[in-house]
């Protein structure tokens, strides 16, 4: 298969975005819900998602770009949970896998999707 295709690197970042956004909301309401009031955890953990949203749903380059970024502390909040939670380490580690996914679809959709569909006015590389 080829992996410099857009459509799999979108597809990978769609599963690793929802798949983290859909693992946060169990790991707070069902699997390990905290001390603190569920709704504060909540909102901390899926209101930074909400800004990507639409780009990612439609596919935008830019949003892609710079949604990358935003799966990081995601991936550091799955390894401090892997590291430092012995009950509950498999759900820093499925944390860490979905992140890494969302991470890498967004970092290679937005560089082989820009590579195949350059911006107006810009030449591309390949010319």
């Amino acid at each position: 298969m080829n992996m410099d295709h857009p459509k799999l690197w979108r597809w990978t970042a769609l599963i690793g975005f929802f798949g983290t956004m859909i693992f946060l909301f169990l790991w707070i309401v069902w699997l390990a819900p905290p001390k603190s009031p569920r709704s504060i955890a909540l909102a901390i953990a899926l209101v930074p998602m909400l800004a990507p949203l639409r780009g990612i749903l439609h596919g935008v380059n830019y949003t892609h770009s710079w949604a990358s970024f935003l799966a990081l502390p995601y991936f550091a909040f799955g390894v401090d949970a892997l590291v430092h939670k012995a009950e509950n380490n498999w759900l820093g580690l499925i944390l860490m896998v979905l992140s890494l996914l969302w991470f890498f679809g967004c970092i290679y959709h937005a560089r082989y999707n820009r590579e195949i569909n350059p911006a107006p006015g810009t030449v591309s590389q390949k010319e």
